[in-house]
């Protein structure tokens, strides 16, 4: 049995490494103490996990965060996956009224007003909900890999996360966005549509766009802001000595393109090019 601290992560780290997906999930379930949680985007990465799961049919708990600002094909993909694999995906959504006073005060699209709104708005339809969908949980699974961008580089199969004092679960971060693609194509697992538009990271609809040719492939999530600031805080950890490591999540310097009138349509052609 695993214990919750750093040591016990990376020998279950290094185990992990020894085995395949179905394998990791077993040693997972039978390494890690009390209530595991899978929480899903129903992006490509979370459906190969989904897949693995449902097929392992242990005591992996599947959830997701419905911020009510999704795809209609993530719905979509969302009712196809239950379908397939005869499970219900628990949803946990935004506290009603916080997300009504931030619509009040920064408007429906309010997050594109600087880095803090949009953190706020990632806050609450994302962060708070998470903290509930974990409270208790011992093992967090997610669909993380290395390669997804230069913020992930360095994610392992499996980490001691101090703050919510449980494992941090990473079963695919050793895969290449190539091993995550045949996975799906042989075992038929069902996929967003959205990522044979130019989609490989797809997250709320206002956020998320296709990328251009040689970008990397989370370049479409909050495109008008800089590379660095680019996550919603779900995975985002603080190292002592770090330029941010003493300021509020949400209030980091303001790195982002200034407010301005640009249409959908000026959106649109700028996307095109």
């Amino acid at each position: 049995m695993t214990l919750l601290n750093p040591q016990a992560a990376d020998a279950l780290a290094a185990a992990l490494k020894e085995r395949d997906l179905p394998g990791r999930i077993r040693l997972i379930e039978a390494e890690v103490p009390g209530r595991l949680v899978f929480t899903t985007s129903l992006g490509i990465e979370d459906q190969v996990l989904t897949h693995a799961i449902a097929l392992a049919k242990g005591r992996t708990e599947i959830v997701t965060l419905d911020t009510g600002r999704l795809y209609p094909e993530t719905y979509d993909v969302w009712a196809e996956t239950e379908s397939a694999y005869g499970i219900r995906i628990r949803a946990y959504a935004p506290e009603r009224e916080a997300e009504e006073r931030f619509v009040a005060e920064e408007g429906i699209n309010g997050f594109r007003h600087s880095v803090a709104a949009r953190q706020a708005c990632c806050g609450l339809r994302k962060v708070e909900p998470l903290a509930r969908a974990l409270k208790g949980a011992a093992g967090w699974l997610t669909g993380l890999r290395a390669g997804q961008s230069a913020n992930r580089a360095a994610t392992p199969l499996a980490a001691y996360d101090a703050e919510r004092d449980l494992l941090k679960l990473n079963p695919l971060a050793d895969w290449s966005r190539e091993d995550v693609d045949r996975f799906v194509r042989d075992n038929y697992v069902p996929y967003n549509v959205l990522h044979d538009r130019g989609f490989p990271s797809i997250g709320c609809a206002p956020c998320t766009r296709a990328i251009r040719v040689g970008e990397s492939e989370r370049a479409g999530r909050w495109w008008w802001e800089q590379e660095e600031k680019k996550e919603c805080g779900l995975h985002v950890g603080r190292t002592a000595g770090s330029p941010d490591a003493n300021v509020e999540p949400g209030r980091e310097a303001a790195v982002f393109e200034p407010q301005s009138a640009t249409t959908e349509t000026q959106r649109n052609l700028e996307m095109a090019r």
